[in-house]
């Protein structure tokens, strides 16, 4: 089925994105906001120490336009993060940009994942960053955040445009003239995506480049001032690695968000490969585990530091669980994509299934 269709296992009757158009289709068809009855998650929450009603959130992907962050805000997520957004414009990779796959837990390691056609938990994603001209989003961020309740916050992700010989430091500036953009029209916190397993670019990989990704993470701050910064990395396992990012870019940054994806290639039952046999990121559930160990990994690495930074779990999160999950692993915030996109209800119910005493245990998660 795809992602419009009803969910059977959640009731889902409302509609979402649909994963048989096109991008540009789903990105002038939103969805009409619903209001719902939503249960409070009882507790002090924050998001780069910013005061927020709950520890949910979306990443950037799900979140088109403003009308589509209307549509979740009134759905109960409180951090809306607007889509990727640049410098120039960038048209979307071909269908499909949705396709499911069936895997357990991905480690990393895998050279192929078989692709499936009916809804399994995790799909592989392929849009490739698109993104409107500059006056266009920066018009729709304005517009968001007036017409977004004051209580939800506006995140806002950014990524450069790499051109034929540019340096560092042009891939710096850029970054940074989006962020200072994003911040201007009103955006509550800037997100930089230092990591895109569907580009071939080194924006994709800049996370893995430590001096890369300071030199842009300090240009990026001294654009935005004190506005909250959040970095997005990728899938890393190492140790050293880790701790030799941190180090670069902890003086500038205020938290880090991950996992985006676990990357693999897709095989489809005839044994055609997908996307002309590159990698992609795999989403939903088969990150779950990964992104948790990456969370505790980054949680005892950030331990000590004379700055505050702080962790926003991403990656496979689809119930309360999961959620107790990301914050007892050291998360501040945990921001879903994949099962929202698939049941977009997937807030109110982990609300209605949250505990009302906040040092109560969600079946043992918090135990």
């Amino acid at each position: 089925m795809t992602t419009s269709d009803p969910s059977p296992a959640s009731g889902n009757s409302l509609i979402g994105y649909d994963r048989s158009r096109s991008y540009s289709w789903n990105y002038d068809h939103p969805p009409e906001v619903v209001e719902v009855p939503l249960a409070e998650i009882p507790g002090a929450w924050t998001f780069c120490r910013q005061p927020v009603s709950s520890p949910l959130g979306m990443p950037a992907g799900p979140l088109l336009n403003g009308r589509w962050i209307l549509f979740y805000a009134a759905l109960g997520f409180d951090v809306l993060t607007y889509k990727t957004v640049r410098s120039g414009v960038r048209l979307c990779y071909d269908l499909p940009n949705l396709q499911p796959v069936v895997t357990g837990p991905l480690g990393g390691d895998e050279t192929e994942v078989p692709g499936v056609e009916e809804w399994t938990g995790s799909w592989a994603v392929s849009f490739g960053m698109p993104s409107q001209e500059p006056d266009s989003w920066r018009r729709d961020v304005e517009w968001t955040r007036d017409q977004l309740a004051d209580e939800k916050l506006l995140n806002v992700s950014v990524v450069a445009s790499i051109q034929d010989g540019w340096t560092i430091d042009d891939t710096a500036d850029d970054y940074a003239r989006c962020a200072a953009w994003a911040v201007a029209s009103g955006a509550d916190s800037v997100e930089t995506n230092f990591s895109c397993p569907n580009v071939s670019t080194a924006d994709g990989q800049l996370y893995q480049v430590p001096s890369d990704a300071a030199c842009v993470a300090e240009r990026v701050r001294a654009s935005v001032g004190d506005t909250p910064f959040v970095i997005k990395i990728g899938h890393m396992t190492d140790e050293q690695r880790a701790r030799e990012l941190i180090d670069a870019v902890s003086p500038f940054v205020d938290a880090i968000a991950m996992t985006n994806s676990v990357a693999t290639t897709v095989r489809m039952p005839d044994g055609s490969m997908l996307f002309d046999g590159q990698k992609r990121g795999i989403c939903g559930q088969a990150t779950l585990k990964a992104s948790l160990e990456q969370t505790r990994l980054f949680a005892r690495l950030l331990q000590g530091l004379s700055r505050d930074i702080r962790l926003i779990g991403v990656g496979g999160a689809a119930t309360a669980e999961d959620v107790a999950a990301y914050l007892d692993a050291g998360a501040e915030s945990v921001h879903i994509a994949t099962a929202a996109m698939a049941n977009p209800l997937v807030a109110q119910q982990i609300r209605e299934s949250w505990p009302n005493n906040p040092d109560a245990p969600i079946c043992g998660a918090r135990a």
